[in-house]
């Protein structure tokens, strides 16, 4: 966005998803030791079981996604992991969002894993996060394999995993 510094940029080499499924375990298992600590609590929007597995064996606590808006977890979560776009019956991206942002304690990380290849869709993500009051953290990108160091090849970008975060500005009187 014109004004804002730019976010880091990080290459996390781990495979695709299998198809049906959101996340691999092996980016889970990431996302949960990059993001929280131990007896945090992650609220888990995706499909499958891998992010599940990662939390139970990283001593975290899990939370399953709701399945309408009176299923949200009452304890303030580490971490959301959703997918992009949210299910309809989440609502607008911007009150997707600031459900997300609800159930976040301060300084809390929402992850959001978009299928690599469309340019405009981390673009449209920030800007719903952004109007619901999360912050742009990281961009992780997603390869097949780790990048070789001189060389030009492609990285095969499978997801792109964008990182938000919930801060005290914005006139948040809870966190």
């Amino acid at each position: 966005m014109p004004g804002d510094p730019p976010v880091p940029i990080t290459v996390w080499p781990v495979p695709a998803p299998h198809p049906g499924e959101t996340i691999s375990h092996p980016m889970g298992v990431r996302l949960v030791h990059n993001l929280t600590h131990t007896s945090d609590l992650i609220l888990d929007l995706t499909v499958g079981p891998q992010l599940t597995r990662a939390v139970i064996a990283s001593r975290r606590r899990r939370h399953p996604g709701p399945t309408d808006a009176a299923g949200w977890c009452p304890e303030p979560a580490a971490l959301v992991v959703a997918v992009w776009p949210p299910p309809p019956a989440a609502g607008p991206p911007s009150e997707f969002f600031s459900r997300c942002r609800a159930h976040l304690r301060a300084g809390g990380c929402v992850a959001v894993l978009l299928p690599h290849g469309d340019p405009t869709q981390p673009v449209d993500v920030v800007i719903a996060a952004k109007e619901a009051g999360l912050s742009y953290l990281q961009h992780i990108v997603a390869t097949h394999r780790a990048p070789v160091a001189g060389s030009r090849a492609e990285l095969n970008i499978h997801t792109d995993v964008l990182i938000l975060t919930r801060t005290r500005s914005g006139g948040d009187q809870n966190g």
